[in-house]
């Protein structure tokens, strides 16, 4: 990697960091987007080796600086939660745009890296299309076992249809290769079975 990505990749890191929500994994503590930033280019770098400057940037600005726009600051119920959703999109592209200028990218990988955030192309671009894999996978991986304690089975499904749906071939057989918790294997199944 060249400097200027260590340069940017760590400004979007320092950003991620001011995560006041801290989690602790295998006895380290981390900042709650900050670990999730590292999780996204762990599986970028698995699934998509090759993956662009401007992909790999977007990997760690998917959720930069989450935490600003709580889900509690929205209306309960579908509505209220695609509000939030693309509210976070247009967040995630201006905190990114705003750190990324700051650490010295070029407006051309700035514009790339926001259209990327917004995942503008699903299903048409192939660099979308691989940042939505990789957040797939991240999400069963790691938080999909919290989330179905939270939900019932069929919400659960649905959701994971949906999941399952924005998802490539390259996402899919990395996610059945997980080594997933009973019950959310059971729930990937049902999904992928519809």
């Amino acid at each position: 990697m060249t400097a200027w990505l260590d340069t940017a990749t760590a400004a979007l890191d320092a950003a991620n960091a001011d995560d006041p929500r801290r989690v602790e994994v295998d006895g380290e503590t981390w900042p709650v987007e900050l670990l999730y930033a590292h999780r996204m280019r762990a599986w970028l770098d698995r699934l998509y080796p090759e993956a662009s400057p401007a992909l790999r940037l977007a990997a760690s600005a998917q959720h930069v600086r989450r935490w600003e726009l709580p889900r509690s600051d929205y209306p309960e119920g579908r509505d209220g939660y695609l509000r939030w959703r693309t509210h976070l999109k247009r967040h995630h592209a201006r905190v990114a745009a705003r750190v990324l200028a700051d650490a010295g990218c070029d407006a051309p990988t700035i514009r790339r890296v926001q259209a990327l955030v917004r995942k503008q192309g699903i299903k048409s671009d192939r660099e979308t299309q691989a940042l939505e894999d990789v957040t797939g996978v991240v999400f069963l991986q790691h938080y999909a076992a919290d989330f179905v304690e939270k939900h019932d089975d069929e919400k659960v499904v649905r959701i994971l249809v949906k999941t399952w749906g924005k998802m490539s071939e390259v996402g899919r057989q990395a996610s059945l290769d997980l080594d997933l918790p009973p019950r959310v294997r059971a729930l990937v199944a049902r999904a992928t079975a519809t």
